[in-house]
């Protein structure tokens, strides 16, 4: 996949629970703030939760659109182009950013035919937007599926615990195998108790040739937002971990 003209992407991915989420709305909020606009973001996880991070309700998605295709019988124009005019009209549209969500399958078949045409997608309308901002699906398999294989800046999440840490040099290790390219690395530790990186996070840094290393520390208001499911773009601008989030835009 090309990223056309001056679009820029970037990938944000990690295990299941490090945040990814809450670091991709925040990276949006930063975008919106520095009027680099208008911002797409794709939601690549079937669990479909960064509409609720960005306060918006997307009511289609890619796996809803693969199924009714599935099921149609007279359109009158191939099931592929069908399937790309879906997608097209299910992009949700907010102030400042559209979004549009994988979502789950609600049927049986595997995903390969649907992340083809996302992929299309993706290159296909990310010329209109400056920046484009990508939520992967959580764990390793995502890098697998190969919706992306080009990005301007990879974010890989964990935490600070020696497993998370552990995967995020196999997610390295995997975007190697999977011969994704990209021009940064950005490191982003989540959680951090006492606002201190860990011991190892340099030797981490040194394998993966990481440009960037970001610690987060925790957070009340960012964990009330979680727990009360309010939109991250309310997040207030004094925030400390939104303020670190933009050293990831710094660096693009």
């Amino acid at each position: 996949m090309s990223i056309k003209n001056k679009s820029r992407l970037i990938a944000v991915t990690g295990k299941g629970g490090v945040g990814k989420t809450t670091v991709c709305a925040l990276l949006i909020k930063q975008l919106l703030a520095a009027g680099k606009t208008p911002v797409l973001a794709i939601d690549a996880d079937p669990n479909s939760c960064l509409d609720s991070a960005l306060g918006v309700n997307v009511t289609s998605t890619v796996g809803r659109a693969r199924e009714e295709v599935k099921t149609e019988t007279d359109s009158g124009i191939s099931k592929r182009e069908l399937l790309r005019l879906k997608l097209e009209s299910s992009i949700a549209e907010a102030k400042g950013f559209d979004l549009v969500a994988m979502g789950r399958p609600e049927g049986e078949g595997c995903y390969c035919y649907a992340n083809n045409i996302l992929k299309d997608i993706i290159a296909e309308i990310s010329s209109g937007y400056p920046y484009v901002v990508l939520d992967n699906e959580a764990g390793l398999e995502n890098l697998s599926r190969r919706i992306v294989q080009k990005a301007d800046m990879l974010v890989l999440v964990s935490d600070a615990s020696n497993s998370g840490l552990q995967t995020l040099l196999r997610l390295y290790e995997l975007a190697s195998e999977m011969e994704m390219t990209y021009s940064k690395l950005a490191l982003v530790i989540n959680r951090l108790r006492n606002g201190k990186l860990p011991d190892r996070i340099e030797d981490i840094k040194t394998k993966t040739g990481a440009d960037l290393v970001i610690g987060l520390p925790e957070n009340e208001e960012i964990a009330a937002f979680a727990e009360q499911s309010k939109c991250y773009l309310e997040i207030s601008d004094s925030n400390i971990v939104y303020s670190k989030i933009a050293e990831i835009i710094n660096h693009l």
